[in-house]
């Protein structure tokens, strides 16, 4: 999978251990509540992830859910000189990919990896359709208010 090189240069500035010459690291969530997707974290996002997930009580239900779903169910990548990954049979047959597009979404601390065809059906749908229901004139960014 080639990562956008917008997503490369946010990856490069979240890993810690990234200096210039050197080829950045991800992690990648690949958990069954994510459906038809994968979400592509920083090192340094996914490791505040987990920290959180592991500051829960130990032997809690909330700490062992998330914690089988977040952090069991994800891998480090690394990307090569070509912002190339190699992503696992496992992960490529989650979204059904034997070949094809990748849409990359980013989201703020994470992004999302989508087959092309998957996002434009279930996605641009989805935003369409809610955005039909609203009244002329309507501004998303009043959501942002309380």
């Amino acid at each position: 999978m080639s990562i956008p090189a917008d997503f490369r240069r946010v990856l490069e500035a979240g890993d810690p251990e990234w200096t210039p010459g050197l080829f950045p690291r991800m992690y990648l969530l690949y958990g069954d509540h994510l459906k038809n997707q994968l979400h592509g974290y920083t090192v340094e996002e996914f490791e505040a992830l987990a920290a959180q997930i592991k500051a829960l009580p130990r032997g809690s239900e909330r700490k062992q859910k998330l914690s089988r779903l977040i952090i069991g169910q994800s891998i480090k990548l690394d990307i090569d000189k070509d912002g190339r990954t190699v992503m696992p049979i496992k992960q490529r047959q989650k979204l059904g990919l034997t070949e094809g597009e990748l849409t990359f979404s980013g989201l703020g601390d994470y992004f999302e990896i989508w087959k092309a065809d998957v996002f434009g059906e279930e996605v641009t749908e989805d935003l369409s359709g809610w955005l039909d229901t609203q009244e002329d004139g309507f501004d998303p960014l009043i959501l942002l208010d309380g």
